[in-house]
């Protein structure tokens, strides 16, 4: 009964040395004279944080951080700390929508002494046993930069800054700079009363989350006008915060020529930001009276849905290029600090646990690559948790050990087999969706066949190289079998040396990294 954990852990630990994937019936693999080729050429540098993940007590909705914390032991789930490790984020943000009702000193300080918290959006009660230091404690553990989202006067909602019971819920600049204070000052008295005499260090912080989703909300001259207010405040307990301001859509405001906040955001406000913010949740299938891409309909016809899901890198590099346009003329990068795919029947929707899903998120990981030079910090799943198919993590209540999601199988695999900097992909076969990096003279290659039934044959090439040596990191497997809690190491990566002559096969519905030897030819 321990093989199949040992398995998976093995699987994890090395991401690319594992047991034999589930595979597709045998097809011959249809044969592409048009050669797989990179130009060498190093470009612009590619962020590590374009694999963040973001954490955020989701209530009732999903057991999210409660699920995360043994109560009895005061810590982490050791097998979310392991998973997570292999997971490998660069970066873990605090927040969400929770953020704007967040007062973030009701979770420090003895947790025999902490306030609980009436959860406005997901329903419940947060215990707060799981506050600032707890989740700096958890980043520690995994390697993982801290990032935190601040309670931006709840982001002018009326229903968030006041709940029904009378309690304030808006935080203001003070505040905010106040829990700067709390981590990064070595000297800070409230925080050392704690017990924590050494500082927390988050330099990362994002000022607004959502904020123009409300209709009749905040104009974006209000919002950058307490952005600026904000980001001063806190500047000065840390000079060298980096910030995020938000700049997504708004309903109801086109002062700015458009309904998007970035322009007037950056106008207004650009000189104390570091990164504009915007979120991507969506449903590629949108507007459609019938569609596989919701609930159990996927089951009927896996033709169509293969169809369907594979417009979704065009959908989300449509969002991303008009991102671009809005701010390509101003010298600041952007962050996609929420992306998941939004299908009805709401998070539960089983599709998303299907490897058709992986490939798919492959690909969009390789949108948020080609427009790396841009796009900073970026994400494609919620981060953990007991019920929703958008977490990476999934986390088995009660009892059982966390395994990873689809999206996040794909998300480990690019992040442990990524160059630094950006090269470009010269051709490619039709079928294959491909991106390429560079560190010094190795070469990775992140390709995705998206032909649901055949396998494509291509020649590797790097112009003006010879490859010495290579390894492709293979997942291959039925589209639609469902990753579950009892054998998610179904679908595991094989490594695989590369024949001399370059030539390759990449199996029906894959997602491989290539890693590449090179030298001067």
């Amino acid at each position: 009964m321990s093989e199949p954990n040992h398995t998976r852990r093995d699987f994890m630990k090395t991401i690319g040395f594992g047991a034999a994937a589930l595979t597709v019936t045998p097809v011959e693999a249809r044969v592409d004279e048009s050669s797989l080729a990179v130009d060498p050429e190093p470009r612009y540098e590619l962020s590590p944080y374009r694999f963040m993940q973001f954490m955020e007590p989701l209530g009732t909705t999903d057991g999210s951080v409660s699920a995360s914390w043994d109560y009895m032991n005061d810590c982490w789930r050791p097998d979310l700390i392991d998973i997570t490790r292999q997971l490998a984020p660069p970066t873990v943000r605090w927040g969400g929508a929770l953020s704007s009702y967040y007062r973030w000193r009701e979770g420090v300080g003895p947790r025999d002494k902490r306030v609980p918290m009436y959860n406005l959006v997901w329903g419940g009660v947060e215990p707060n046993q799981v506050g600032t230091r707890e989740f700096v404690e958890f980043c520690r553990a995994v390697d993982a930069d801290p990032f935190m989202c601040v309670n931006f006067e709840s982001d002018g909602r009326p229903s968030w800054a006041k709940n029904r019971k009378g309690q304030i819920r808006s935080g203001d600049a003070e505040e905010a700079a106040d829990w700067v204070s709390y981590c990064n000052d070595p000297g800070n008295a409230e925080r050392r009363a704690h017990g924590c005499a050494d500082p927390l260090t988050i330099k990362l912080w994002q000022i607004g989350n959502e904020t123009s989703y409300m209709k009749g909300g905040w104009s974006v001259e209000a919002a950058a006008e307490k952005t600026v207010r904000f980001a001063k405040a806190m500047r000065k307990r840390d000079p060298d915060l980096k910030l995020i301001g938000w700049g997504d859509i708004s309903w109801d405001d086109t002062r700015w020529g458009t309904n998007f906040w970035a322009p007037g955001m950056i106008e207004l406000a650009g000189e104390y930001l570091d990164y504009i913010a915007f979120h991507h949740m969506f449903n590629p299938d949108a507007g459609r009276e019938k569609s596989p891409l919701r609930d159990i309909e996927y089951r009927k016809d896996p033709a169509w849905t293969w169809e369907r899901l594979m417009r979704a890198p065009e959908v989300h590099e449509d969002r991303i290029r008009l991102m671009r346009e809005l701010t390509d003329k101003y010298d600041i990068p952007l962050a996609m600090t929420e992306c998941h795919f939004a299908l009805p029947g709401r998070d539960r929707c089983e599709l998303l646990s299907t490897w058709a899903a992986g490939v798919t998120y492959a690909r969009l990981l390789n949108v948020h690559e080609r427009h790396g030079d841009k796009l900073k910090i970026a994400t494609a799943a919620d981060f953990c948790g007991t019920r929703w198919q958008v977490n990476a993590v999934m986390i088995p209540v009660p009892g059982g050990r966390s395994y990873l999601m689809p999206v996040a199988m794909v998300m480990c695999l690019f992040r442990h087999h990524n160059g630094e900097r950006a090269v470009d992909v010269t051709s490619a076969p039709d079928d294959l969706d491909v991106t390429a990096s560079r560190t010094g003279d190795r070469v990775f290659l992140h390709v995705v066949n998206h032909n649901r039934a055949q396998s494509v044959a291509t020649q590797l090439a790097v112009s003006g190289m010879s490859i010495s040596a290579g390894k492709a990191f293979e997942m291959a497997g039925d589209p639609f079998y469902e990753v579950i809690e009892t054998e998610p190491e179904r679908i595991m990566p094989q490594e695989k040396d590369l024949p001399a002559d370059g030539r390759w096969t990449f199996p029906a519905a894959s997602v491989t990294a290539v890693e590449l030897d090179v030298e001067p030819a």
